[in-house]
C-alpha cells in the first residue's frame, strides 16, 4: 500500500485542512504526524498557558482522527529528524506540511526539503492554511510586501478566497508506526487559572454560539470592554484549529456591518503574516527605526507586569492577562502604549511578557503589534500615545471592567474608579491600591522629546 505524512503544525483540525486533505488524495493511507518539537522549547515558546492548550487540542485531534478510523502519531525531539523517520516507516514518498511566516518556521521548512530531498522524497508545502491569504500572494508594485494596512485590506478584500473544505470521511492510518502517549492538561504547572480549554470541538463551538449571540452586533461592540462581546477565538487561530478560510466564508454568508468588522479584524492577522514572511527578522527588530534610546526602570516594569502602575485600567487589563493568558485587543493597546510611550521602555520587554503568558501567544500578530504601537512598525501615526483615562471614557465609562479585575477598588463608586488618587486620603488609605506611577503628561512629554531628540 502507498502512504504518505501530514505533519501538522499551527493546523490542529481536521475541517477544512489543505494539508490532510492533499495526503489522502491518492495514498492508501496516511500518518497524521505531530511532533513536540525541542526546537520549540528551546526557543522558549513552550510556556505553560500554550502547552496546556496544546494538550487539549492534541486530544482532541486525535479524537477526530479517531472518529475516522484514524489516529494522531506523536513524537517528540527534532522536527526534521521524526518527519524523515515517519516517513521511512511507513515508504511514504511525500510528506506534507502547512506553510509558516516565522523565521523559525522558514528555517525548519529548509531543513525538512532538505532532509527529505536526501532521502528520495518530496516536501509539499500548503498555502492558505494558517491565514485566510497565503502571504505574498498580494503585493503592491515593485515591493514583495505591503507596509500599511488599508491598501492590502483593499487588495485583501478583493480576493477570492479558495473554498473551505470538508473533513474527511475515512482516515487509514498504517500499522506498525509508533506514537507517544499524548501530553495531558492535568500534568501541566503553572497554568493561568482562567486559561480557555482547546482543541477543534472547543473552537467550533465557540464560533456557532459567538456567530448566534454577539456577530451581528460585532461593529458597535467590539471596543467595548465590559461587555467582553469579542470572539476570542484567536487561541483556536493560533494553533489552527479553526480555519481562517472556513470564518471568512462563514462570516460573509451571514452578513452586515458586525459580520465585515469581524472579516477585517481577520485580514489584520492576514497583514501582520505577511509583514513577517518578507521581514522575519521584524520578530525581534524594529521593522522601522526611530533612533529610540529605551529607558530601562526594573520598578516600573514590574508594576507593569503585576497590574499596579496606579492606572486602574491598565492594571486591571494586565491582571486579566495573569489570570486568563488572555486579553481584550482594545485592552492590549493600551497596556502597550502605556509601557512603551509612557514608560519609555523597549517594546521587546512587553512583547516577551505577553509570549510568557498568551495563550494565543503568536509571533506575527504580538510582535507585529507591539510595534504598530511603538510606533517602529506599520502604525501611520508612529507617534501617537493611548491616554488610559481617555481610552476608560469611552470604553469603560461605568467602570465595570475595572472593578471585575481589581477587586481593591470594587467598591469605589462613579467615575472615581479611573481616577481613585481623586478620594480623600482616608479613603485612599483603606483601597490598598498605589498611587500613578508617573504623570501622565510627564510620560508623554519625556517620550516626544526622547524620540525626537
Amino acid at each position: 500500500m502507498s502512504a504518505s505524512v501530514a505533519l501538522f503544525t499551527a493546523n490542529l483540525r481536521v475541517h477544512d485542512n489543505p494539508v490532510l486533505r492533499a495526503a489522502l488524495d491518492g495514498p492508501d493511507e496516511v500518518v497524521p504526524l505531530f511532533v513536540m518539537d525541542t526546537g520549540v522549547s528551546a526557543a522558549g515558546f513552550d510556556v505553560p498557558n500554550r502547552r496546556a492548550f496544546l494538550a487539549d487540542c492534541l486530544a482532541d485531534l486525535d479524537r477526530g482522527l479517531r472518529e475516522r478510523g484514524g489516529r494522531l502519531v506523536l513524537r517528540g525531539g527534532d522536527v526534521v529528524a521524526e518527519a524523515r523517520r515517519a516517513a521511512a516507516e511507513c515508504g511514504a514518498r511525500q510528506v506534507h506540511v502547512a506553510g509558516g511566516v516565522s523565521g523559525y518556521a522558514q528555517r525548519r521548512e529548509e531543513r525538512l526539503r532538505r532532509g527529505l530531498e536526501s532521502d528520495g522524497r518530496e516536501l509539499c508545502v500548503h498555502d492558505a492554511v494558517v491565514t485566510a491569504l497565503p502571504p505574498g500572494e498580494v503585493t503592491p508594485q515593485g515591493r514583495d510586501h505591503f507596509a500599511v494596512f488599508t491598501p492590502y485590506f483593499r487588495r485583501w478584500a478583493a480576493e477570492r478566497l479558495r473554498p473551505s473544505l470538508e473533513a474527511p470521511r475515512s482516515v487509514r492510518v498504517p500499522e506498525g508506526v509508533a506514537s507517544e502517549a499524548l501530553p495531558q492538561r492535568s500534568r501541566v504547572k503553572g497554568v493561568s487559572p482562567g486559561a480557555p480549554a482547546g482543541g477543534e470541538s472547543e473552537g467550533r463551538a465557540r464560533f456557532d454560539s459567538w456567530r448566534r449571540s454577539s456577530l451581528k452586533a460585532y461593529a458597535e461592540r467590539a471596543d467595548d470592554l465590559s461587555g467582553d462581546a469579542t470572539s476570542r477565538l484567536s487561541p483556536h487561530l493560533h494553533f489552527g484549529t479553526l480555519s481562517a478560510v472556513e470564518l471568512v466564508h462563514r462570516a460573509r454568508k451571514a452578513g452586515g456591518e458586525g459580520a465585515e468588522a469581524f472579516v477585517r479584524q481577520l485580514a489584520w492577522r492576514d497583514f501582520h503574516h505577511q509583514v513577517l514572511a518578507a521581514r522575519p527578522r521584524a520578530s525581534w527588530e524594529d521593522y522601522r527605526a526611530r533612533g529610540d534610546s529605551w529607558r530601562h526602570d526594573e520598578r516600573e516594569i514590574r508594576a507593569w507586569r503585576d497590574g499596579r502602575t496606579g492606572y486602574p485600567l491598565v492594571d486591571a487589563a494586565m491582571r486579566q492577562l495573569l489570570y486568563e493568558g488572555w486579553m481584550h485587543n482594545r485592552a492590549r493597546l493600551l497596556t502597550a502604549s502605556f509601557l512603551t510611550k509612557t514608560l519609555y521602555t523597549d517594546w521587546r520587554v512587553g512583547a516577551r511578557h505577553f509570549l510568557d503568558l498568551l495563550v494565543d501567544g503568536d509571533v506575527a500578530n504580538n510582535q507585529l503589534n507591539w510595534q504598530w504601537v511603538a510606533g517602529t512598525g506599520n502604525d501611520t501615526r508612529p507617534n501617537r500615545v493611548l491616554n488610559p483615562l481617555t481610552q476608560a471614557r469611552r470604553f469603560d465609562r461605568d467602570g465595570e471592567y475595572v472593578r471585575r479585575w481589581l477587586p481593591e477598588l470594587a467598591g469605589v463608586e462613579g467615575p472615581a474608579v479611573h481616577r481613585p488618587w481623586t478620594l480623600p486620603e482616608r479613603e485612599r488609605a483603606r483601597l490598598d491600591y498605589p498611587p500613578p506611577l508617573v504623570d501622565l503628561s510627564e510620560g508623554a512629554d519625556r517620550f516626544l522629546r526622547s524620540r525626537g531628540g
